[in-house]
C-alpha cells in the first residue's frame, strides 16, 4: 500500500488573483508562488462562494454553497450538523491541523442542545470547523476586544515587545520620526514600516508555527490548513517590504465615471461606505497598494522558506500543495474598497494545485480556464486521500481529473455561483431593507455575469466585450433574453441544492421499490 500524500492547504486572506506574477501582474515579485504554478496547475477562473471571509471559508471547509450551509456572513454560526474537511479526512488516517485563521463561529445553541462541552475533545473540533487548532488566530485583534491569552501576543512579549496588545502596538503600528506610535488601522500610515522586525511579524510567526506542526506530525499523514491573515488589512508591512514597491508599480484603477454617475442602487450604497469613499481617492491607492504588494511578496518569501523546509525534511515530493484565497480586494476598482460584491477583483480567487505525483506530470505547468468553485477542494482532498466522496452532501466536484489529465472534463459546470448577504452593512439601512431582504446571487459563465439582487433590478456584464465590467447591461432592452436565460439558471441552481444530507444516494437506491418485500403490502388486491 502506497504512503498517503500530505496536503498543505495554504490560504491567504484577501489576496487578489491578479496580484501574482504567474497571473500576469507586471511588477509584483512572487517567484515562489510562480514556481508552484510552474510545477502544478494554475486555475485561472476560480471563484469563491461568497466574497467575504466567514461564508467563503465555510464553503471551502464544508464543500457546500453558503445557501446550503447557512453561515451567510461573518460570525453567523456554522450549523453543528455540517460536516467539514477534518471530519472527512480524519477517518482516512490524517492528522488535520489548523495554523492561522478560519473565521468560524461555533454553534453554541446547537452544542448546548446536544449537551456537548466545548472544551471536550469532540467539542473542540466542532468549535474549530473540524480542525485540530494547533494555533488558531483569526488575525484581527482591536484593543477593545483582544483576547488576553492570544498566543501571538504572548510570543511578542517573550521576545521583548511589551504592551497591552503587542499585535496592534508592534505588528500593526508604525512610528514617526519623533517615536510616536501610529496605528496601522489608519491607512495614511501604511507607507511606514511596522514597528515589529520582519522575523517576528505575523506572516513569519505563522510560518514558524506551520513548521512546528509538520515537525510534530512526523510520519503520520497530515493535512495542514495554513491560513495567513495577510495581505488583509491593516495594510502595514515590516521592513524591507513596506517600501519595496512605489506608486509607479500601481496599475490604474478599473473604474469609469459612468459607474458613479448612474450606479446600481446596491452598488451606490456600497460606494457610500467609508472604505468606498476613501479608496475612490488616488491618494489612498498610492499609499495602500504598495504596502499591499509588499505584504504579498513577504508572504511569497515565507512560502519559499516553507518549501525549503519541506525539501530539507525530505517530504516535498510527498506533499500536495494548494494555494488560494478566501476572496479578493477592490483596492479602489469600481469606486469600491473591501470585497463583498461580485466584480472580478472581489470574487475571483487564485488557485494553484501542485501535485508531485507522476500522475500529474502531464499537466505540470499548465493553466486551466475551466470554471472552478472553492467547494471543489473538499472532494479533491478526499480523493487525494483515497476516500469516497459523499455525493449526497458535497456540492463541489473533485479537481483530481483536471490535475492529472489535460483532457477536458466531461459535463463540467456551465457556470459558477457566488452569494452575498449584506444585512450587517450600512448599505442595508441606506436602502431601507429589513435584515432578511439583503440577499444577492451571481452566476457567471464563460461569457456572461448575471447578478440577482432581491428587491432591485439585476446586473449583467458581457465579459467578452467588457472584461473590466464597466458597462452594466442590467436594464438594457437589447439583453432581456440573456437576462431571462441567466435568471432561469439561478432558479435551476436553487432547485438542485443538496438538502437530503442524512442518507446517501446509494442507500436510497438500495431501498427503492423494496417495501412489499419487507411486508408493507399497500396496493395489493
Amino acid at each position: 500500500m502506497s504512503k498517503k500524500r500530505n496536503i498543505l492547504f495554504i490560504m491567504a486572506d484577501q489576496l487578489r488573483a491578479d496580484y501574482l506574477g504567474c497571473n500576469g501582474h507586471p511588477t509584483i515579485q512572487t517567484p515562489n508562488i510562480d514556481k508552484l504554478a510552474h510545477n502544478g496547475v494554475n486555475f485561472t477562473k476560480a471563484y469563491c462562494q461568497a466574497p467575504v471571509c466567514g461564508p467563503s471559508r465555510m464553503s471551502f471547509y464544508t464543500g457546500r454553497y453558503a445557501f446550503s450551509h447557512g453561515a451567510s456572513y461573518n460570525n453567523v454560526p456554522l450549523n453543528i450538523s455540517e460536516k467539514s474537511l477534518g471530519e472527512y479526512l480524519r477517518p482516512l488516517g490524517y492528522r488535520v491541523g489548523l495554523v492561522g485563521k478560519t473565521h468560524m463561529k461555533r454553534d453554541d445553541e446547537g452544542m448546548n442542545r446536544l449537551g456537548i462541552n466545548p472544551e471536550s475533545s469532540r467539542g473542540v473540533l466542532l468549535s474549530q470547523c473540524g480542525f485540530e487548532p494547533f494555533e488558531r488566530d483569526d488575525g484581527l485583534h482591536p484593543d477593545q476586544s483582544v483576547n488576553p491569552d492570544l498566543r501571538y501576543n504572548q510570543y511578542l512579549r517573550e521576545n521583548g515587545f511589551e504592551g497591552d496588545n503587542p499585535w496592534h502596538e508592534w505588528a500593526n503600528s508604525a512610528e514617526d520620526d519623533n517615536g510616536e506610535v501610529l496605528s496601522g488601522w489608519h491607512m495614511r500610515n501604511c507607507h511606514l514600516p511596522a514597528r515589529v522586525p520582519e522575523e517576528h511579524s505575523e506572516t513569519a510567526y505563522t510560518t514558524n508555527r506551520a513548521i512546528d506542526f509538520i515537525t510534530e506530525a512526523a510520519d503520520q499523514p497530515w493535512c495542514l490548513h495554513l491560513s495567513y491573515i495577510k495581505p488583509h488589512w491593516p495594510y502595514i508591512a515590516p521592513a524591507p517590504y513596506h517600501n519595496m514597491y512605489s506608486a509607479d508599480d500601481i496599475l490604474p484603477a478599473v473604474k469609469s465615471e459612468a459607474e458613479r454617475d448612474n450606479p446600481h442602487p446596491v452598488i451606490a450604497a456600497f460606494m457610500n461606505h467609508s472604505e468606498g469613499v476613501i479608496f475612490s481617492r488616488e491618494e489612498t491607492r498610492k499609499r495602500v497598494i504598495p504596502a499591499y504588494m509588499g505584504l504579498i511578496t513577504q508572504l511569497d518569501d515565507h512560502i519559499g522558506r516553507l518549501m525549503q523546509f519541506l525539501e530539507q525534511k525530505g517530504i516535498l515530493d510527498d506533499t500536495t500543495i494548494v494555494l488560494t484565497a478566501d476572496h479578493g480586494d477592490y483596492l479602489g476598482d469600481h469606486w469600491l474598497g473591501e470585497k463583498e460584491l461580485f466584480h472580478e477583483p472581489s470574487v475571483r480567487i487564485p488557485l494553484i494545485i501542485c501535485d508531485p505525483s507522476q500522475h500529474a506530470d502531464e499537466t505540470r505547468g499548465q493553466t486551466n480556464d475551466e470554471l472552478i468553485e472553492s467547494i471543489d477542494l473538499v472532494p479533491t482532498f478526499i480523493e487525494l486521500a483515497g476516500g469516497k466522496v459523499a455525493s449526497h452532501i458535497l456540492e463541489g466536484r473533485s479537481l483530481l481529473p483536471q490535475i492529472q489529465s489535460k483532457e477536458k472534463p466531461e459535463n463540467w459546470r456551465e457556470f459558477v455561483v457566488s452569494e452575498a448577504d449584506y444585512a450587517w452593512r450600512g448599505a442595508r439601512t441606506e436602502l431601507g431593507l429589513e435584515p432578511d431582504q439583503t440577499r444577492a446571487f451571481m452566476v457567471r459563465n464563460h461569457r456572461w455575469k448575471y447578478i440577482h439582487f432581491e428587491h432591485f433590478r439585476p446586473q449583467l456584464f458581457d465579459l467578452q466585450s467588457d472584461p473590466q465590467e464597466l458597462n452594466d447591461l442590467g436594464n438594457h432592452p437589447d439583453y432581456e433574453e440573456i437576462r431571462t436565460e441567466l435568471a432561469q439558471a439561478v432558479y435551476d441552481w436553487f432547485r438542485h441544492r443538496k438538502t437530503r444530507t442524512t442518507i446517501s444516494n446509494e442507500d436510497v437506491a438500495s431501498r427503492t421499490g423494496k417495501a412489499q418485500s419487507k411486508g408493507y403490502l399497500f396496493g395489493v388486491w
